[in-house]
């Protein structure tokens, strides 16, 4: 049975906001929590980008829970201190956490100042990475040249068991190539259609047997009108194309093309209503994949109400 996680938006609360909101999750009934990973948010109206890795040794202390989140490694993060923070994390807490690794987006990774690559480049490295962090976690001495460059490293604490190094795709052709190399799959909720066309890639390429997560975007207020109106201030600029949402570096930039994107846009992309059975229904859809981890990620700033409803009406009833 899938486990329904609760998704921490570092764009779009304070780390001590979020850390409330994990413990509230915990008691609620959601089975896991999930961690954006950020440098800038998606907006100026969202306003916020904790630092994910410091926020999760609080957050895990203060929960019992599995904890999940996406991480860029390669350019804005070395490979070697992804492997660190990974191995500190599951030291401290076994059995508790995995990671999904991704090739990232300008808006994240364009702070270092380096050429941003083309997708088929940021793959290449994103799978060097990936060799890096296994081999270090597994206790090897790496020295590795190539679109990354690691020298005599070897990390000295390591957790006693692998933490699982998943991947993240947006494609049926990134998850057919995840397969081969990732410990499991995270994709967004498009329709359960195309949802289903990512997880048989990722399958067919090699991943069949291996957790596959989706992360859905709704939004739920205590009206349809406050739930409509939330997801268009704080999540619009989510609903560009893909290849903008890799290529833009800044949050006015996203700002400046999102301002094209109308409320029957966001209607129609994101569940939108204050109605429990409404998004019961939708969830009990994505739950028809077999996915492991369904992440609820409510896009308005109503957090205490969809932790507490969802948590009362909507998790029971799935």
């Amino acid at each position: 049975m899938a486990e329904i996680a609760y998704h921490a938006s570092h764009e779009q609360f304070s780390p001590a906001y979020l850390l409330k909101m994990a413990v509230l999750a915990e008691r609620a009934g959601f089975r896991a929590i999930h961690s954006s990973d950020h440098f800038h948010p998606w907006s100026e109206r969202q306003g916020h980008s904790g630092f994910s890795f410091a926020w999760l040794g609080a957050a895990m202390q203060a929960t019992r829970l599995p904890f999940s989140m996406v991480c860029a490694p390669g350019q804005r993060y070395h490979p070697a201190i992804v492997a660190q923070a990974v191995a500190t994390l599951a030291e401290m807490f076994p059995e508790r956490f995995s990671v999904e690794l991704g090739s990232g987006e300008a808006l994240n990774e364009n702070i270092t100042g380096q050429e941003w690559p083309e997708k088929e480049l940021r793959n290449k490295r994103l799978l060097e990475s990936a060799e890096v962090i296994r081999a270090l976690l597994k206790g090897d001495t790496v020295t590795h040249n190539g679109l990354v460059r690691v020298e005599g490293a070897r990390l000295y604490t390591r957790p006693a068991s692998m933490p699982l190094l998943m991947a993240a795709a947006l494609t049926a052709e990134t998850a057919a190539w995840a397969g081969s190399w990732a410990d499991g799959l995270i994709t967004v909720a498009q329709e359960p259609e195309e949802v289903l066309k990512i997880r048989d890639a990722f399958y067919h390429g090699g991943g069949a047997g291996k957790p596959f997560m989706i992360q859905l975007a709704l939004s739920y207020a205590a009206t349809e009108q406050e739930a409509l109106e939330g997801a268009y201030e704080q999540w619009r600029n989510n609903l560009l194309p893909s290849p903008l949402l890799a290529d833009l570096a800044f949050p006015a930039q996203f700002d400046a093309a999102g301002q094209y994107i109308s409320k029957e846009k966001v209607q129609n992309k994101i569940p939108v209503s204050s109605s429990l059975q409404y998004h019961t229904d939708k969830i009990g859809a994505y739950l028809e994949t077999g996915c492991s981890r369904l992440i609820l990620h409510n896009v308005n700033r109503q957090q205490e109400r969809f932790i507490e409803d969802f948590g009362s009406r909507v998790l029971p009833a799935l």
